[in-house]
């Protein structure tokens, strides 16, 4: 921001004297003096010329004049502006939205509850679904997002975060086009023998590390091939080209052009919600009580 000095540099300029300054200012006129000689030491700059009969503006104090009501009425709307963006963060909600985490499912409880926070606006925050960076954006909860709509039940995940399930997305089997399976409307295990089937490495779900024990135990004749703990495009990618089958939800079916996602005879699924910071704010906790209080009455995503 400016130096304040500069107010009392115009007032100066303006009256052509320091008392005359001195009473527009409510100080003594020592301090106007002593607040000149401060600011010229500090530009290493002569701006005024003292005479017996007051002061006038040296070259170089008539350029700074000139430019010094500018800089005060740029000042204070850069001031004006930053207040109005600090209280538009306090009325503006974050939402993270990816390829495969989407903020469609908050853009419709956004809707449904939006009423209760009629000052609110939604501003849409891209992220990468990258498996080595996404935790990196999972501890940005509360900081780069208010909220993220995403499938989980990894445990690192809800470590990192609070949890509002909003229910829950089946399991299904993704193939290539050309794929064997491809044009099958539904599968069973069975149709799975013989194939390599990829799928997030045992540890952190409980759903994943659940439907693998079942398969090794129960369907050895399935190779199971690990994929990194959290799925991107370069995992849908590799079932493409190596024609392999790869463990899907649902909501994915779009997300590879060259896959096609087939319902399994199962009972899998996994669950998806809202997450949101530990530390989050009390508008935060407000939003998530009106979405819980939603879904208590039966809403459905």
């Amino acid at each position: 921001m400016y130096n304040r000095m500069l107010d009392t540099f115009i007032a100066v300029a303006d009256c052509g004297s320091f008392t005359k300054a001195a009473d527009l200012l409510y100080v003594s006129p020592t301090a106007v003096m002593k607040q000149m000689n401060a600011l010229e030491k500090e530009l290493d700059l002569l701006l005024l010329e003292r005479t017996s009969s007051g002061v006038r503006l040296t070259d170089a104090g008539a350029m700074i004049y000139r430019d010094a009501k500018f800089l005060i009425d740029y000042s204070r709307k850069s001031l004006e502006s930053a207040r109005a963006a600090v209280h538009m963060a306090d009325t503006t909600f974050c939402v993270g939205t990816s390829l495969l985490n989407p903020a469609k499912p908050f853009m419709d409880l956004w809707y449904q509850v939006n009423k209760e926070f009629p000052e609110y606006k939604l501003h849409l925050v891209p992220f990468e679904d990258n498996h080595e960076g996404i935790l990196t954006e999972i501890r940005q909860l509360g900081t780069k997002f208010d909220f993220l709509i995403g499938v989980c039940d990894s445990k690192t995940w809800l470590s990192l975060s609070n949890f509002l399930p909003l229910g829950s997305y089946k399991k299904m089997a993704a193939v290539p086009r050309e794929h064997r399976l491809a044009k099958r409307t539904s599968i069973t295990v069975k149709d799975l023998y013989g194939e390599t089937l990829m799928m997030v490495k045992h540890g952190d779900s409980e759903v994943n590390d659940f439907i693998r024990n079942e398969l090794e135990t129960h369907h050895p004749q399935i190779h199971i091939e690990d994929t990194a703990q959290f799925y991107d495009m370069s995992v849908f990618n590799r079932c493409a080209e190596k024609g392999n089958v790869l463990l899907t939800i649902e909501c994915w079916q779009d997300v590879h052009p060259g896959l096609v996602s087939i319902p399994v005879e199962w009972d899998y699924s996994i669950p998806y919600g809202l997450l949101y910071s530990p530390d989050a704010p009390a508008d935060v906790h407000r939003f998530v009580e009106a979405v819980r209080k939603l879904l208590s009455h039966g809403y459905e995503l």
